[in-house]
């Protein structure tokens, strides 16, 4: 009987242990693997047809990007999003709009293939052209490991979105304290500051960098501003990144897809 139970017990762990390891190798930037791949672009839109005061920056079809080339499937520099995230989206913009800001737009739908480019790009440890600009505290060998490039995206399933504010008073991008895409916890939406409340701390604690960089309680609210206007309008934040919110209610989230990213219907 103690022989059976003992069996039992370590069935018990190696399930425990294997369940872990499968959550690990398919996890995603925000804990929700994705499993079923298809090319259907029927249930999307491209995001200036819905948001059309949206000013379109699409990092992944330039060069300035952390990989410091045009990324894989972006043949267009044009946003595309599930149409759900892009009614929500109308919807933000048009709160910003009120306030004197316009939406700018970095990333939005991002095909497998584009994610599958990061992660050969972060196997490759000799390219670190663009470190001084988005890694600088960090040895290209920890990207997977403190999880800054993953297997899988929120942004293969067509409702998460990478964003800032338009200032429309200066005409100027609003100051945020930090560029889209900075691998550091200094992209934190909690960094010098309680995303929850809005106050602002102080607290740059968590910076590697020597001496501590730090932003200042205009940033802060900024990057507040940009937060409030995308919870109160159906999306969910990222705790590491202050650029990205993803759906709550996304139409697909155990599908991601790998369609191209250019203007739908060509």
């Amino acid at each position: 009987m103690k022989q059976q139970k003992k069996l039992w017990v370590m069935a018990a762990i190696l399930f425990i242990i294997c369940g872990a390891c499968v959550i690990t190798c398919w996890g995603s930037e925000d804990d929700s693997p994705a499993v079923s791949p298809t090319d259907d672009s029927s249930q999307f839109v491209t995001l200036t047809d819905v948001v059309p005061d949206a000013i379109l920056e699409i990092r992944y079809y330039g060069t300035y990007n952390f990989v410091g080339q045009r990324i894989d499937g972006y043949e267009e520099p044009t946003a595309l999003l599930t149409k759900q995230a892009a009614l929500a989206l109308k919807a933000v913009s048009d709160d910003v709009m009120a306030q004197g800001y316009r939406l700018k737009i970095y990333d939005a739908y991002r095909p497998q293939k584009g994610v599958d480019h990061f992660v050969r790009w972060a196997q490759d440890l000799a390219d670190t052209k663009m470190k001084p600009y988005f890694y600088p505290d960090l040895d290209k060998s920890v990207l997977f490991e403190q999880e800054y490039i993953y297997e899988r995206s929120g942004h293969t399933r067509g409702s998460t979105i990478d964003l800032t504010l338009f200032d429309m008073a200066t005409e100027k991008e609003l100051d945020m304290g930090g560029t889209f895409d900075w691998f550091g916890p200094e992209s934190h939406p909690d960094f010098c500051g309680n995303p929850d409340t809005g106050e602002y701390t102080g607290d740059n604690s968590k910076s590697p960098a020597e001496p501590k960089r730090s932003i200042t309680a205009e940033q802060f609210e900024h990057r507040m501003i940009l937060r409030r206007a995308m919870l109160a309008h159906g999306f969910k934040p990222l705790d590491t990144e202050w650029w990205h919110f993803t759906l709550r209610d996304e139409p697909f989230p155990d599908t991601y897809f790998t369609f191209p990213v250019k203007k739908l219907g060509q």
